[in-house]
């Protein structure tokens, strides 16, 4: 099992002939992805020749899925035209839009966001500003590395991307489920609690590990949704407990304000609700692993 994304998932690539797309649909086709077309209005009615494996392009999402069924997007369309190619997404009911893009004005994303719940909440968005999703061993939407772990039983959701290759790269041995880099952004579509209510459900997930980080509140109110909601051991990281107040760190969301937002008032929260919190990364593997392997 997995969440959002499996073997039968069914992948179309929105700006797959631009050099980001074009690289990242290498390495997603390499790593098993089932990608069955890309979509760009100027070159409808073409193939792209992506090392030796011919992939039709489409004039539209809503075209790509009526012509190949395609149940996923992942965008790597410019900041610039983004907004415009995830409400397409939207208004053609695709099922999930990974949109990696980073440098969307907040107020796009926010506009993409509503547009979506007007719309019903036919469409999960991830990200933007994030690296995607990763079944190992089933799929990979985004531009996780798929070389770095395998299939198991731990479950990642994370707001950093770097931090989502090193805890996969450091329980490699025990493997993952799915790995869901959400992004950092101030507007993202789903959220900590999004994924930890469906690694709550998913059956062959054991253990669920999150890493948040500074600033904002999800991390608190991911605390009292897990204290709620969810009976699976979570494990913990919150990034940035040396950061100076008030300065913008990394990510645009990541702005501390008095005592809002740091990484301290998350950890006591998450604590709290009976997650083990630690103090690296690699505590935070060690954690996880101490779980899986009943210490």
């Amino acid at each position: 099992m997995a969440i959002f994304l499996n073997e039968n998932s069914k992948v179309i690539v929105q700006g797959m002939t631009g050099s980001e797309g074009t690289k990242h649909t290498k390495r997603m086709l390499k790593s098993g992805t089932n990608i069955v077309g890309g979509v760009n209005p100027r070159k409808a009615g073409t193939e792209a020749d992506i090392d030796g494996t011919l992939i039709p392009v489409f004039g539209s999402v809503a075209e790509a899925i009526e012509k190949t069924g395609a149940d996923v997007s992942v965008i790597f369309v410019p900041p610039k035209f983004a907004k415009d190619a995830v409400i397409e997404a939207i208004d053609a009911e695709i099922g999930l839009a990974v949109v990696i893009t980073e440098g969307i004005p907040v107020h796009d994303s926010a506009y993409f966001w509503a547009h979506a719940c007007a719309k019903g909440n036919k469409t999960q968005i991830i990200g933007p500003n994030c690296p995607g999703v990763i079944s190992p061993g089933k799929s990979n939407a985004g531009i996780i590395p798929a070389d770095i772990t395998g299939p198991g039983k731990i479950g990642l959701v994370s707001k950093s991307g770097t931090l989502t290759y090193q805890l996969m790269y450091e329980l490699r041995d025990i493997g993952f489920s799915t790995a869901v880099g959400i992004g950092g952004d101030p507007v993202i579509g789903t959220t900590h609690i999004d994924a930890l209510k469906a690694f709550q459900d998913d059956p062959e997930t054991e253990v669920i590990v999150m890493i948040g980080e500074i600033g904002g509140d999800a991390e608190e109110r991911a605390a009292a949704f897990i204290k709620e909601n969810v009976t699976k051991p979570v494990v913990g990281y919150v990034a940035g407990f040396t950061a100076p107040e008030g300065k913008t760190m990394g990510h645009a969301g990541a702005i501390v304000s008095g005592s809002a937002g740091t990484a301290a008032a998350k950890q006591e929260a998450l604590e709290a609700a009976g997650v083990k919190v630690g103090k690296t990364p690699s505590a935070t593997a060690a954690l996880a692993r101490a779980i899986v392997e009943g210490n």
